[in-house]
């Protein structure tokens, strides 16, 4: 019943809108007529549907050629709920029109539809667009805002006649109409009524009419009006042979960028339609880039919109990481073409089914098939898995399927558990089952639903289907309960024992916390006398304990290739010799192994389960390792260990020089230059120690990123700095420099001809000083005159200085009111105020920041602060439990490895 208080009643189910949109961009105002169809599901006088922040006018029925307006109607904001009376009950199965005039303001919280300042040559400018996930169409015009109530969309969109305008199809017509009637002729008659009803009154405006959508949800429905410019390219489908336009749009200024993130696009449409047997579903698929958007992208069916400083490159100058960046955003948004737009969860607690897939098929599936060079699969490790088992280790975590009803609440869940979780599960059922069964049984839970609803079930039988195992039982637990477990290994004479319990990072699970029993993969790798490894995907933990046959003389291990979502402790004998083998240059271990030993090592001495000095034991012995990927698994929980022990000092120094002097060596092999001809882990390796050893003060690497900036000075080219050290550079100068330095960076940040990606890496390099004044004026910046969007990249780098990190909470609480004001729509809200206290580490930070939200309204990020809080003092405990074993190991060990360096 809870959930039904905030679902709309089901009396009425929407059809077709036919929905007429005029935007003045110079007024910050926009009004529309929405005319809606429906099925009278059951008979009633009452019409309820979504809407808020809007002006609503006098809405009308139409039914069997009569007409008859409302007798009442209350608008609750809100809910955002719509109530309309009238005196006329509407019929059983009858069909009938609703029509409602309605008006609103351009919102500036990057929520509904809503305005992206930006400037050309001095000239201020703006353009609008939508982003209505999850719940904010109901902003911009009147509708049923559910995902389950499906509908085609006609849109018509009235601006003026020098703007673009951008929709989810292809426009049908587009012409000038003048407030005389003038314009072609029938297309004039068809508006003189609306014109009048909306008041337009100026010489003429551009109308365009677009093709109706098929059946679709309300968040994924986008326009736009501005002064958009675009780069454009095709692809011919493999299925039907047809050819399907492709653009990029921006802002003039930033469109020669768009050509690397159209291409990608380009070639990755093909493959999910080879992959998904599936054709993409409509006649065009657009990219719109612009400088303020509160997400990374969206999925609108037809019209992608997303960040500029994402989207937006420069190949020949980029870093590698921009340019996996903005590959990964477009091929994550494709994929919700197929997950999420033409099959589309149900209702919120579905979400996963979105956003798991979309980053396992986009960034990981698709990817592996446009760049392998990047090792998608492997950066997962990294990029998602890690994320997934740090919040999952939580006990303020949550189901991947977890209940919300509230509309306010839908934003909490996307988190890392509807996105990284849910891929991780997906990607360790792909360990399973192998990747040409799980694709296989995609494709037919994507036929059987198209341009339907679905909930996990119907996923869970389209891949059982194609595999012949039983998946729902095999992935129940997974999805439905929270945690996952740790596997304890026991050697016996006859092989191991393996027992599984739920895994929490305080290491304290009770008894009612440890009743899920998980369908566990083993993925047992075993290695002959030859040296060749063999994976064992069928042994499946499905109790609490059991024993399993093995040869434990041989090298083995479970998790092969890090593909299941748990961790597992071994004896200290067996991670000793664990340590030896990874310490070999012929290790017999793979890369994915490495890096899923090196994270299981850290997160079980932060649980308590094996000694800290035990993890830093098995990272120091890595002077053999290669791989940049292995090296950003090792380099990544020293940089945590800084952060706890950020006010610990001389350990936090002792720290540093370690992170310094394990990669050190690396930066006197590889050196400073970069070319284009070298492969890409030589010049991510190259750039990671880099900022390894400035992270690690150490000196000789300051002084030459030094020397690097002074000659950018000289001449103005900022490409003189290698784009993939371009930031740390930026930061070094700023963090090691003084005033000049800083107001060069702020004069490049607020530059309209800087690129995308310089404007962020000067902000970065703003929030590196260390001087108090200068913090100070980089909070000012950013109150001040910093773009919304960019909120988020500041906070992120003041927050992970230490000299400003103090900073951060007093300027967000001192200011909170007018940054909830800002921002607490949008999905920064809750990252926000995670990031203002995520680095404190005692208990008195912690009561201080109880005490602080004690009165606040926090529904919208009450997971978040919950998670929050809980860090801190898991992060009290790991302090507290293991200071003075890591004082010791750094006492003993930092010196003397600074002595064999």
């Amino acid at each position: 019943m809870a959930q039904d208080e905030h679902r709309l009643p089901t009396t009425l189910k929407p059809l077709h809108y036919d929905l007429v949109v005029s935007t003045d961009l110079e007024a910050q105002t926009f009004q529309g007529i929405v005319s809606i169809q429906l099925h009278v599901v059951a008979e009633t006088s009452d019409v309820v549907l979504n809407a808020r922040d809007l002006d609503v006018g006098s809405a009308s029925i139409i039914s069997n050629s009569s007409t008859f307006a409302q007798t009442s109607a209350t608008l609750d904001d809100t809910k955002g709920r719509l109530t309309i009376s009238f005196a006329q009950k509407l019929a059983k199965d009858s069909k009938v029109t609703l029509r409602i005039p309605y008006s609103g303001k351009l919102t500036i919280t990057s929520t509904g539809y809503y305005v992206s300042p930006y400037e050309i040559d001095g000239v201020k400018k703006m353009c609008a667009l939508t982003q209505f996930e999850p719940t904010a169409a109901r902003r911009a015009f009147p509708c049923w805002d559910e995902p389950l109530l499906k509908a085609s969309f006609a849109l018509t969109m009235v601006s003026h006649p020098d703007t673009v305008n951008l929709g989810n199809m292809p426009a049908d017509t587009e012409f000038i109409y003048s407030a005389s009637g003038k314009g072609p002729s029938t297309e004039a008659a068809d508006l003189s009524d609306v014109f009048a009803e909306l008041k337009l009154t100026g010489q003429s405006y551009k109308v365009t009419k677009f093709q109706p959508t098929p059946l679709m949800s309300s968040y994924i429905v986008a326009f736009a009006n501005g002064d958009f410019k675009y780069a454009e390219s095709s692809y011919t489908s493999p299925l039907s042979g047809k050819t399907r336009p492709l653009r990029v749009y921006a802002t003039a200024n930033n469109v020669h960028r768009a050509q690397f993130s159209l291409d990608a696009k380009a070639r990755a449409l093909p493959i999910f339609e080879q992959i998904f047997d599936v054709e993409y579903a409509l006649p065009k698929l657009d990219t719109l880039a612009v400088p303020n958007f509160d997400a990374g992208a969206m999925e609108n069916w037809g019209l992608i919109t997303g960040r500029d400083t994402i989207l937006l490159l420069e190949e020949d100058k980029a870093s590698i990481a921009e340019k996996k960046t903005a590959v990964s955003v477009q091929c994550h948004e494709c994929a919700h073409m197929w997950f999420g737009n033409i099959v589309t969860m149900a209702w919120w607690d579905n979400l996963w089914l979105n956003e798991g897939f979309a980053s396992l098929m986009g960034e990981v599936i698709i990817m592996e098939r446009l760049h392998p060079e990047w090792k998608p699969n492997t950066e997962f490790i990294n990029q998602h898995l890690l994320g997934a088992l740090s919040l999952d280790a939580k006990r303020s975590s949550h189901p991947i399927e977890v209940p919300v009803a509230d509309a306010d609440k839908v934003m909490e869940i996307f988190d890392g558990l509807s996105y990284s979780k849910a891929a991780s599960i997906l990607r360790m059922l792909v360990g399973v089952i192998g990747e040409d069964k799980f694709l296989r049984g995609v494709s037919i839970y994507l036929k059987k639903r198209l341009y339907g609803n679905s909930i996990t079930n119907d996923l869970w039988e389209g891949i059982q289907e194609a595999a012949g195992i039983d998946v729902p039982a095999l992935m129940a637990n997974w999805v439905l309960q929270i945690g996952y477990p740790i596997l304890s290994v026991t050697e016996t004479p006859n092989g191991i024992t393996v027992r599984q319990d739920r895994f929490l990072d305080t290491g304290d699970a009770t008894d009612d916390e440890n009743k899920t029993i998980w369908h566990v993969p083993l993925q047992l790798k075993t290695t002959d006398t030859a040296g060749k490894a063999t994976i064992d995907n069928t042994l499946i933990l499905r109790e609490r304990e059991a024993q399993f046959a093995l040869d434990t003389s041989a090298p083995w291990k479970l998790n092969a290739d890090t593909t299941g979502v748990y961790r597992v402790a071994y004896s200290p004998e067996r991670w000793a010799k664990i340590a030896q083998d990874m310490a070999k240059p012929d290790t017999s271990f793979t890369l994915e192994d490495r890096m899923g030993l090196i994270q299981d090592v850290f997160a079980l001495s932060q649980a308590g389960y094996i000694k800290t000095s035990s993890a830093l034991d098995l990272v120091t012995g890595l002077r053999n390792e290669t791989e940049y990927l292995a090296w950003r698994s090792a380099t990544g929980p020293l940089t945590k260990l800084a952060n706890i022990w950020w006010e610990q000092s001389p350990e936090l120094d002792q720290l540093n020089r370690l992170r310094a002097t394990l990669m050190k060596p690396l930066v006197d092999r590889l050196g400073y230059e970069f070319s284009s001809k070298e492969d890409v882990d030589t010049a991510q390796l190259r750039a990671h120690a880099i900022s390894q050893c400035v992270a690690g003060e150490d000196q000789g690497v300051i002084a030459k990123l030094k020397a690097l900036y002074q000659e950018y000075t000289k001449t103005g080219d900022l490409s003189s700095i290698p784009g993939d050290i371009k930031r740390e550079t930026l930061a070094t100068a700023v963090r090691y420099g003084g005033k000049t330095e800083w107001e060069h960076m702020k004069s490049l940040y607020l530059d309209p001809a800087s690129s995308p990606s310089v404007r962020l890496a000067a902000a970065s390099a703003c929030c590196s000083t260390r001087d108090p004044e200068l913090l100070s004026d980089v909070f000012k910046l950013l109150q001040e005159q910093a773009q919304d969007a960019d909120w988020i990249n500041f906070i992120v780098d003041l927050a992970s200085n230490r000299a400003s990190r103090r900073m951060v909470w007093e300027f967000i609480t001192s200011n909170y009111d007018s940054i909830t004001a800002k921002f607490e729509s949008t999905f920064m809200w809750s990252i926000l105020n995670k990031l203002s206290f995520m680095f404190f580490t005692t208990e008195e930070d912690a009561v201080k920041v109880e005490a602080f939200y004690k009165d606040k309204d926090t529904k919208r990020f009450d997971m978040a602060l919950k998670q929050g809080l809980e860090g801190i003092r898991t992060n009290i405990s790991w302090l507290k439990r293991s200071k003075d074993d890591v004082k010791e190991w750094l006492q003993k060990n930092v010196d003397n490895m600074d002595a064999k360096a």
